[in-house]
């Protein structure tokens, strides 16, 4: 089904794309050129337990001359809610993506990818031509948790990784559509907490809200499942559903490094992310450090991830293998520089791509 008018800005229109994968929904801007070519139509893809609807201030701040478009993900949106196989990683996603800008014959396009959807392009990337990729916030080329600075993982089962670290109180919450700001689990302060840096404020919130809550927490949607583990803190990745999908024995995107025609990379990402950071929050192994979770065995065992670190050290080798790299880490910002600055990220990516 298609959002709801009431969550849709002025110049902002929205359909479903049908392809062979899925009923995907999309948003458009109103009077862009649908035969763009390439050269001038951007994708957004967003990040998880979000949706399309975030990108909308972007997407009306970049130039008229371009075709920008927004996919929600699926289980995420007005898109199918059907489960995801997270033993492929991020590949139900990146295909799900390729499908629509198949049926919509767009050939290649630049990619913005933010959280997740940062691991979505990459994945994509991998295995479909790009024209440019930027990168908003983007999770680990190895992935959410459970691995070293070089991207060995800690277990050979992703302990503490997955479905089973999200917290049952906020997937309740999901589930009935809480709005309100009653505690510190509801959607609403999860966002200001933790996708947004300190001060943010936005007459928009209602819809960045009403945006998490489309999230699926179906079977084969958000978290996902988990499977016991020997290791702290007793449980490990499942294979299926949305956080299992970015588990590093699942997915493991640094293989761009590799790539023989390297698409040049916009890194855009702020010094007060909560959620991808190398002390993220996010983190179980993080988490066991601070005491929040009882029985941590230790760095030696059980280490943070250095999500940020890891990051630049893939996106240094692709540079030094004939990529074109452009990190831009801006002091004071979250999880969302396309919210909290987007006049200086819609530059930065029209001065990118161009």
């Amino acid at each position: 089904m298609t959002t709801p008018d009431s969550l849709l800005f002025d110049g902002i229109t929205a359909r479903i794309v049908r392809t062979p994968r899925l009923a995907a929904h999309v948003l458009e801007r109103t009077g862009d050129d649908t035969d763009a070519v390439p050269e001038r139509t951007v994708v957004l893809v967003h990040g998880n337990v979000s949706s399309a609807l975030l990108w909308q201030e972007a997407m009306l701040a970049l130039p008229d001359d371009l075709r920008v478009l927004a996919v929600d993900l699926r289980g995420f949106g007005g898109s199918e809610h059907l489960p995801v196989d997270a033993t492929r990683g991020l590949r139900d996603y990146s295909d799900d993506v390729a499908s629509v800008l198949a049926e919509l014959g767009i050939p290649t396009a630049h990619l913005v990818g933010w959280s997740m959807g940062g691991g979505v392009v990459m994945q994509y990337a991998l295995d479909h031509p790009v024209l440019t990729l930027t990168l908003q916030a983007p999770v680990s080329p190895y992935g959410f948790g459970g691995t070293r600075r070089d991207g060995s993982r800690l277990t050979d089962d992703d302990a503490g990784c997955g479905g089973g670290g999200a917290n049952p109180d906020f997937i309740q919450r999901l589930r009935d559509g809480d709005t309100s700001a009653e505690a510190a689990t509801s959607p609403r302060n999860v966002f200001r907490s933790s996708y947004v840096s300190e001060g943010y404020s936005s007459p928009h919130e209602d819809v960045w809200v009403a945006s998490m809550l489309t999230t699926s927490t179906d079977e084969g949607g958000y978290p996902g499942d988990s499977v016991a583990s020997e290791s702290w803190p007793g449980f490990a990745a499942g294979g299926s559903g949305i956080l299992n999908t970015m588990a590093p024995r699942y997915f493991n995107a640094a293989g761009i490094v590799d790539l023989a025609e390297k698409p040049p990379v916009l890194w855009v990402h702020g010094t007060a992310d909560a959620i991808v950071s190398d002390a993220s929050f996010f983190d179980l192994n993080h988490l066991g450090a601070l005491g929040v979770i009882p029985g941590w065995p230790g760095a030696d065992v059980a280490p943070a991830q250095e999500m940020v670190s890891q990051t630049r050290d893939v996106l240094d080798a692709y540079a030094a293998a004939g990529g074109r790299v452009t990190e831009l880490n801006w002091e004071g910002v979250g999880h969302s520089p396309h919210l909290e600055r987007v006049d200086d990220f819609c530059n930065a990516v029209v001065a990118h791509i161009r």
